[in-house]
């Protein structure tokens, strides 16, 4: 078991594409198999999720990616962390 202040093994650390995805169907109070189409515009649509994976894992310093997606703002930080604020209220 990693140290409290060590980051989670690399098999551990969820993809930022597949973190977008999980914390839409959070907010959303849905599983995370209902994000797709025809209900949810594919995330390809709107950044090329291989393309933020690579990005946030390749970091070497602070990094933001911010994006509009179902309605949300989705920001990414440069240790994956996802976080939603919604533009619908």
């Amino acid at each position: 078991m990693p140290a409290p202040d060590e980051s989670p093994p690399p098999d551990t650390v969820v993809a930022p594409s597949l973190a977008i995805i999980e914390a839409i169907a959070e907010s959303e109070e849905v599983p995370v198999t209902d994000i797709e189409p025809p209900t949810y515009e594919p995330l390809y649509a709107v950044i090329n999720p291989e393309a933020l994976d690579r990005l946030v894992s390749t970091a070497r310093g602070s990094l933001s990616v911010t994006l509009e997606y179902e309605g949300y703002e989705v920001t990414v930080d440069e240790t994956g962390q996802v976080r939603l604020t919604d533009l619908q209220h």
